[in-house]
């Protein structure tokens, strides 16, 4: 029989779960107050030994829409520990208290940048006139590399801010005929791709980005993370990427979720805990 002790561990990367779940205020109302401390405390107890877990992360929201009430987001590296985390949310304010209305499976990837080192030694040498092999054209491609290693243990170990609005959504790319992405050639696919991640790239100081892949994993291919200050920031971000090429002809999006970090105290109030 498998051991549910041993670690089960991605190549790299983490584990990530997006839960979304709605209460039921009948039965908590049937609490008696004191019932009620002790379920709330139960739960922030809960959130503070899955956030001293190392290598962990956990976030708590509101869900602004009547699709959820409140959300978690567990990253951490070992399945074990996701699962078995993610059972004990869902009944950390007791039985039948919660129930689940969405939920998300993913993991961290390292992202391909669509810029690879050759694409940016010829715009060193066509566009900025400098030779290869020179101390400036060498210094610059040290700190391209340096760059590319950062933004790669970025994604695949991602730092999640405590910014207050969070949006997710699940997307994929389509394989309908006249529309099939896996049937573009490569050359195809990074053109497109470099000109996808311009938006991405104008807005990006503003809103910052988780993307996980699920193929075969989930549903769809690639679970969406956006976190920012306000909303406006990532409508206008998301409005605009929607309009080039990879989107409008390429792409399919599920349920979309917003949600309000909040802290677990105001959490608690604003779900009429």
């Amino acid at each position: 029989m498998p051991n549910a002790n041993e670690p089960i561990l991605l190549t790299e990367g983490c584990h990530v779960l997006h839960l979304f779940l709605s209460i039921e205020h009948g039965q908590w109302e049937l609490l008696d107050p004191r019932s009620k401390i002790e379920a709330k405390t139960a739960m922030a107890a809960l959130v503070q030994e899955i956030r001293a877990e190392p290598d962990t992360q956990l976030l708590t929201f509101s869900i602004v829409t009547p699709k959820a009430d409140l959300g978690f987001i567990i990253v951490t590296p070992d399945l074990h520990v996701a699962d078995g985390f993610a059972k004990r949310l869902a009944l950390s304010l007791g039985p039948d208290m919660l129930n689940p209305e969405f939920a998300y499976f993913s993991v961290t990837e390292s992202h391909n940048d669509t810029t690879t080192e050759a694409d940016y030694a010829a715009i060193l040498e066509k566009e900025q006139a400098l030779t290869p092999g020179s101390k400036k054209f060498e210094q610059k491609l040290v700190a391209f590399r340096s760059q590319i290693a950062k933004d790669r243990m970025e994604s695949l170990k991602p730092h999640l801010p405590d910014w207050p609005v969070i949006c997710f959504y699940p997307m994929s790319k389509r394989r309908t005929d006249g529309q099939n992405w896996y049937a573009l050639d490569f050359a195809t696919r990074k053109k497109l791709m470099t000109e996808h991640t311009k938006a991405w790239k104008i807005h990006g100081g503003n809103v910052q980005q988780m993307i996980t892949a699920s193929t075969g994993l989930d549903d769809m291919e690639w679970g969406v993370t956006l976190f920012a200050q306000s909303t406006s920031l990532i409508k206008d971000m998301v409005h605009e990427m929607r309009y080039d090429e990879v989107s409008a002809k390429y792409t399919d999006f599920g349920a979309c979720f917003i949600g309000l970090q909040l802290p677990l105290d105001a959490l608690f109030q604003r779900l009429g805990l």
